[in-house]
């Protein structure tokens, strides 16, 4: 199933860390076939790698009902919590997850977005840093496209963008197989579905959340 997930880290004054990764069911988790999810699992097994980091899994609300959800095949909710936006704010971090739809996030993700004008008008997400990651149908869907919209809405909150650039290593430069992500964060391609996230592909997801997580700390610990 797609997910649309939102990954949160919080570190605390004892320098511990929590990640909170939220995801929605549609493919944010948002996730039809599971592809954003399962990138998802790795970013967490990745932050939670930095001393001091624990993660948790979240998901933001679904919007379609359930008779357009059952034509669309798409799979039962997991039991990962739904995040509301009231608890953005206790976060230290964040990662964003979620499926493309023409080139931009996933109607499930933004809908949350949108439901975060209070935190918009308090600017208390100000200066938090944020990645994101992504799933798309095909090469041509929007790996650099929809992780490019997206920062709209870190920027309008005041947070701070923390792509991967190319601090992969030579997995960003692979050319013998079809492999998603860009410097902007780790990503798979869906296909028709059945296609599902490469070693690689999960390598490199796992590799954003270590490196988002020990920027997180060292933001935090300067602070």
């Amino acid at each position: 199933m797609k997910v649309n997930l939102i990954l949160f880290l919080t570190v605390s004054k004892d320098s511990s860390a929590v990640l909170f990764e939220h995801s929605v069911w549609y493919t944010r988790y948002y996730s039809m076939y599971g592809h954003v999810e399962k990138l998802a699992e790795e970013i967490k097994k990745g932050a939670s790698s930095v001393e001091g980091v624990e993660a948790l899994l979240w998901q933001v609300p679904e919007i379609l009902p359930e008779e357009v959800l059952g034509k669309m095949s798409a799979p039962p909710k997991s039991d990962v919590p739904i995040i509301t936006p009231n608890e953005l704010a206790e976060a230290d971090g964040f990662v964003f997850g979620f499926p493309t739809r023409f080139g931009m996030m996933a109607a499930q993700f933004k809908a949350f977005m949108d439901a975060t004008g209070g935190q918009w008008k308090t600017q208390e997400l100000a200066g938090k840093p944020a990645g994101i990651f992504f799933s798309t149908g095909s090469q041509g869907g929007g790996q650099e496209t929809t992780a490019l919209t997206a920062i709209t809405q870190l920027a309008h909150h005041g947070m701070i963008f923390v792509p991967i650039g190319y601090t992969f290593g030579a997995g960003m430069f692979e050319m013998n197989e079809v492999k998603g992500g860009s410097p902007y964060g780790a990503g798979t391609f869906a296909g028709d579905g059945s296609r599902q996230p490469t070693k690689l592909e999960l390598e490199q997801a796992f590799h954003q959340g270590k490196h988002i997580a020990a920027i997180t700390k060292k933001l935090k610990g300067a602070a």
